[in-house]
């Protein structure tokens, strides 16, 4: 749908689209007519969101509900300093309609879930998956399966990441490629690894430049392909991917009839506190009174590096199985990490393998920062 014709402000804003002859005046029209979903205004969102608007997508939503964090700041270029503690998607849709006035964005300052996905997804041409977590990956895939739209996807981490769009019965959808979750354990995240400032840049870019492909149906989008960007060498290599003929979701046979529980699928509900785990304040108090503790850092080296728990051993959670031997099993263990979720994998390691007095730091060494020691760096 065209709708009428470019008003004399829109040439003068899109000159350099309408010269193409991919796009033109017609191709504008449909880019004005369309709409886009983004879910997740972060280090992906942030670059995929503004080129849209750019572009001239008339309807962009957006979809979050955190807050700015100081350690946002690195790559998601649209926040300040100014805007930590606000929500996201109203400093976004601010910033938006800066870059474009004549882009009509909409917020949604909740979680996606699956009471709400299909709801969210049916209102949009193009969904853009900025998530960073497999619940989410597997939800917006499953929903756009069953409505049959097309799903942006990508993921950054470190100084890689990659692109594709899933869309059935075109091509695969994520399920396709990953038809069960990994381990918990086996997923770290954004935070844990890190991520180079200008990766998420690249690869959410791309994602719009996917988005906008799809709505003019032009070139060659990334269905049944998987663009892989590697920044330490700067190159691209792409991988073919097929439907599965088994898949739950999109196969010939499909079972999933409905969208599930995510989080329980990809096995990661947060579990209930117990006596495993023990808060910053409990610990500094057993540190305080004298009592015999071992801290056990499960973190990589370059993590202890940065900083670390006084005294603390360092063993990787990937070498506990030949490191649980040297520990000391007439103490209290103690076991940490960044967050609190490799710490608790390690625990109920060492309690299977015979420790009896094994406890977990409740939010890892990023609580302990915020609540006992806040003069410590934190990453």
């Amino acid at each position: 749908m065209r709708g009428p014709p470019l008003t004399e402000a829109e040439v003068k804003r899109y000159g350099r689209h309408l010269v193409l002859p991919e796009i033109g005046a017609e191709g504008q029209s449909k880019l004005r007519a369309s709409s886009v979903l983004v879910v997740g205004v972060g280090g992906l969102g942030v670059p995929a969101a503004v080129q849209l608007a750019s572009a001239g997508v008339g309807r962009i939503g957006l979809l979050d509900g955190d807050t700015v964090e100081a350690s946002n700041l690195q790559r998601q270029f649209i926040f300040s300093e100014a805007d930590v503690g606000r929500k996201k998607v109203e400093i976004a849709a601010e910033r938006l309609r800066q870059v474009n006035p004549n882009a009509r964005v909409a917020t949604y300052d909740v979680r996606l879930g699956s009471d709400n996905a299909l709801d969210f997804i049916g209102e949009y041409d193009v969904v853009v998956d900025a998530t960073d977590n497999l619940p989410s990956r597997y939800l917006i895939s499953d929903a756009c399966v069953m409505l049959s739209k097309p799903d942006v996807y990508a993921s950054a981490q470190a100084f890689e990441g990659q692109v594709s769009v899933f869309y059935s019965p075109l091509g695969p959808c994520y399920r396709c490629i990953y038809p069960a979750p990994p381990p918990p354990e086996s997923v770290r995240s954004c935070e844990e690894t890190g991520v180079m400032s200008a990766v998420p840049s690249v690869l959410g870019t791309l994602q719009a430049i996917q988005a906008v492909a799809l709505i003019l149906q032009r070139g060659s989008p990334l269905v049944g392909r998987l663009l892989v960007f590697n920044a330490l060498d700067s190159s691209f290599d792409e991988v073919k991917i097929r439907k599965s003929g088994s898949c739950a979701a999109c196969g010939p046979e499909a079972t999933l009839t409905a969208l599930i529980d995510y989080e329980e699928f990809c096995n990661v509900r947060p579990r209930p506190e117990s006596k495993v785990d023990v808060t910053p304040v409990e610990l500094k108090a057993m540190l305080d009174a004298g009592a015999p503790v071992t801290l056990l850092d499960v973190r990589e080296p370059y993590e202890h590096s940065i900083c670390h728990l006084d005294g603390a051993v360092l063993v990787p959670l990937g070498s506990l199985v030949r490191g649980a031997a040297k520990l000391d099993r007439s103490k209290r263990l103690v076991a940490y990490c960044h967050t609190g979720v490799r710490s608790r994998t390690a625990v109920e390691f060492l309690r299977k393998a015979g420790f009896s007095d094994v406890m977990n730091l409740k939010g890892g060494i990023e609580a302990w920062a915020e609540e006992v020691e806040p003069t410590m760096p934190r990453y």
